[in-house]
């Protein structure tokens, strides 16, 4: 029999400790990141088929520790602790696939055809495969275990992303905020429209200069550039909900999403750390951090 994705806890373990599905960090600089797939906290009622390590590849791995320095130069940092493989907090509300469902969603469900070509992909609000195209669940999800997914993950994720935006905008007259991620070194079948794609090091998106200056854009990626990393700009990942929803550039409100190559810093078959690469980014994102600081992108 398969193992599922966590094994019972031993009659003698100690009672475990409640962790918070979210966290906020608050700042006192214009700069906010937030890291909405590095959740590691794997909820009772997830019910998933698969067994843990093959649900663990969906996560952004070790993204939160890259950033870590973050909060003590007073950069706001926002964090899930719930996998994005239960629910992914970069989608909107309604990018759902109602035949995940045992029956008919009441809520509305988004008809884009650009963002349906994901959710087809089984990468929608609730995912329906991995990346590799395995299917997730052995049974139908329930209205009731979808709603209350949204509840404790998404509407407190997203209103701490717009607390600390709006604070950051409040005190300074503008807000810079870094959407972080990491992708895989080559993309999977159902992971992305680009299937079999190498990633560059980096990949820096702003949806076309929708959702922050252009300038700022190019301030990131000519810096990544010249530490000797490979840039692409708005291809294959553009951004999506999270910084659609909370960039605003004509309000001053600067959003841009950042994915970095796990090949950069960790055995993607393990999920190590590789310590010298990782070292290194660490550095660089020290840096890259300081000189968004020193910019005032009015």
């Amino acid at each position: 029999m398969t193992e599922k994705q966590t094994a019972p806890t031993p009659a003698s373990a100690p009672p475990a400790v409640a962790t918070p599905l979210v966290s906020r960090i608050a700042g006192r600089t214009p700069l906010v990141l937030d890291s909405p797939h590095s959740g590691t906290v794997y909820p009772a009622d997830f019910g998933a088929a698969l067994p843990l390590p093959v649900l663990r590849r969906a996560e952004d791995t070790h993204v939160e520790k890259l950033y870590a320095f973050a909060p003590a130069l007073g950069v706001g940092w926002v964090e899930a602790h719930f996998p994005r493989i239960y629910l992914d907090a970069n989608r909107d509300t309604t990018e759902l696939d109602a035949t995940l469902l045992d029956s008919p969603w009441p809520h509305p469900i988004t008809t884009d055809p650009v963002v349906l070509q994901k959710v087809r992909l089984g990468k929608g609000l609730i995912w329906k495969f991995t990346d590799d195209g395995q299917p997730i669940y052995d049974r139908p999800l329930t209205v009731q275990e979808v709603r209350a997914r949204i509840d404790k993950c998404w509407r407190p994720y997203h209103a701490a992303v717009a607390a600390e935006i709006d604070a950051a905008h409040a005190r300074h007259g503008y807000s810079i905020h870094v959407n972080c991620h990491s992708m895989p070194a080559v993309a999977a079948s159902h992971a992305t429209l680009h299937p079999g794609l190498h990633h560059a090091d980096f990949v820096v998106g702003d949806r076309d200069g929708s959702t922050a200056s252009p300038a700022l854009s190019a301030l990131i990626c000519d810096f990544l550039r010249a530490r000797g990393y490979s840039v692409d700009y708005n291809h294959p990942y553009k951004g999506v909900e999270l910084v659609r929803r909370y960039g605003n550039p004509a309000q001053q409100r600067h959003s841009i999403q950042v994915e970095i190559n796990r090949k950069l810093y960790m055995d993607e078959q393990t999920l190590d750390i590789v310590p010298q690469g990782f070292e290194r980014l660490c550095a660089d994102l020290h840096a890259l951090v300081g000189q968004l600081l020193a910019h005032d992108p009015r």
